[in-house]
């Protein structure tokens, strides 16, 4: 005898897991189509990577590539978590759309998971490209792939914090031009093209303790041969994750 089919509904949320990989698809799909965001997180990192790798435009030292290489590599980090996500947060809070998504099953703490692991998506993919184009332009890195790593996610986790608290208490338009002019100042300051000890002693003291320096110092120094914990530069990005993230869960306005 056949048992009866069941067709009762049963109203509920998908689990949590599952709606935070539904988010993060989204939020990484959303990244990509945007020109901007693009230009962003690939086209400006791979374009002064290879400009400063191969034409002689500052005196840097060692070969050239060695020392864009990671800084190129913090710049793209900076570029994804602080810049695109404050960018892209910023306007998703104007036009309502975190307000519509705080309305759905997923909690807050799902979507700003699924931000998280689009930001880490979007970051794997560029270390590919980038570590391709440098290969490519004659780099051979060396020393510690797991310092590398942590510095990475400690330096997305300092920056993440830093777009995030920009995101949630600014208005969009300010947010996009704070956004860009931080960008553009701590390209110029954090290390990334020119040697940190070409800066005024008083400025280098302010400059070292930047998460961009923090981050392209401590690259620099772990993918160069060097095995030694990079201490310091994992301090200054873990105090800044720490003061932003904080901060940020105070101040940040969903509306």
């Amino acid at each position: 005898m056949t048992a009866a089919l069941d067709f009762t509904p049963r109203p509920g949320a998908a689990p949590l897991p599952r709606m935070v990989l539904a988010q993060a698809g989204a939020e990484v799909r959303a990244m990509v189509r945007n020109g901007e965001q693009l230009l962003l997180t690939l086209i400006i990192p791979v374009l002064v990577l290879a400009g400063f790798s191969a034409v002689p435009l500052l005196e840097l030292p060692g070969r050239r590539v060695d020392f864009v290489a990671p800084g190129v590599l913090a710049l793209a980090i900076m570029s994804t978590a602080f810049t695109g996500q404050a960018i892209a947060t910023g306007f998703e809070r104007r036009y309502g759309v975190l307000k519509r998504l705080g309305a759905t099953p997923l909690p807050r703490s799902g979507l700003l998971l699924a931000k998280t692991l689009a930001v880490l998506a979007v970051e794997a993919l560029q270390v590919v490209v980038l570590t391709g184009v440098a290969l490519a332009l004659g780099w051979r890195p060396g020393g510690s792939l797991l310092w590398a790593a942590s510095l990475i996610l400690a330096g997305t986790a300092a920056f993440s914090g830093l777009g995030l608290l920009m995101a949630g208490t600014l208005r969009a338009e300010a947010t996009l031009a704070a956004a860009n002019l931080v960008y553009l100042v701590l390209l110029g300051l954090g290390g990334v093209v020119v040697p940190v000890t070409a800066f005024p002693h008083a400025l280098r003291a302010v400059v070292e303790l930047l998460p961009i320096t923090a981050l392209t110092g401590g690259l620099r120094s772990v993918l160069t041969g060097s095995a030694a914990f990079p201490a310091w530069s994992l301090l200054v990005l873990l105090a800044w994750a720490a003061v932003t993230l904080a901060v940020a869960a105070r101040t940040f306005r969903w509306e």
